[in-house]
């Protein structure tokens, strides 16, 4: 069943995940590969930026529709997290507050969550920084919030601009963060080892010291239009 993405004081509690071997071999590939073995979709704004630098995430969604400064679906969440989830959370409206702090982290930890990515603002950075939990945001605010109005866990969400349904998968790291569906998860993992394999050749051939005017074969369309070299 797939849920409105307007509808409100819902929890879905059963949703269908990407498989688990599709994920964990997109966890060996940069946001960067996957976006372009994709097809140059699936990519978060770039507003969305990790708290500490080399964090890194990949999991299956586990979403959230929030309410502005208001984090009560984000505890309704941690009941739904299960081993290798990612919990991505989205507001109706803009909010910047700090919505996610150090406990909330370690009861996400408890339930074996990989990170978290907001389209909001988070507190407490330097103990998720010590804690080592991975956080994507797009604000940091130390503004708590309060816990009073309904949202929705695991309905389809729009977060910084991509689509997330529940259970697709979610890579970020300090590039940027990506949304795989999850259909097409094992087909999105293997184009993304083939371009990183075809990427290691042409390193290579760059570190021998090919230029890329030659290896990209690109001379003759730079001459049509119109380049000329000047001594």
């Amino acid at each position: 069943m797939t849920l409105p993405m307007n509808t409100l004081g819902v929890v879905k509690r059963n949703i269908v995940r990407a498989d688990k071997a599709a994920v964990e071999k997109l966890s060996r590939f940069g946001v960067a590969t996957i976006h372009e073995a994709m097809g140059r979709v699936g990519l978060m704004k770039p507003t969305i930026r990790p708290i500490y630098t080399g964090a890194h995430s990949c999991g299956t969604a586990v979403t959230v529709l929030l309410q502005p400064g208001d984090n009560w679906m984000l505890h309704v969440a941690a009941e739904q997290i299960q081993p290798g989830d990612v919990v991505v959370a989205a507001c109706i409206a803009d909010s910047t507050d700090g919505f996610f702090g150090d406990l909330l982290a370690t009861s996400y930890q408890s339930r074996g969550a990989k990170g978290l990515i907001i389209d909001g603002g988070v507190r407490d950075v330097k103990d998720l920084t010590a804690m080592g939990f991975p956080v994507f945001s797009r604000a940091i605010h130390a503004k708590g919030c309060t816990r009073a109005t309904l949202g929705s866990v695991n309905v389809p969400v729009v977060c910084a601009g991509a689509i997330v349904n529940p259970g697709d998968v979610v890579i970020a790291d300090d590039d940027g963060v990506v949304v795989v569906p999850a259909a097409i998860a094992q087909q999105v993992a293997d184009a993304a080892e083939a371009r990183e394999n075809n990427e290691t050749a042409k390193r290579a051939r760059f570190a021998a010291g090919e230029l890329g005017l030659d290896m990209y074969s690109l001379r003759e369309p730079l001459a049509k239009a119109g380049l000329k070299y000047i001594d």
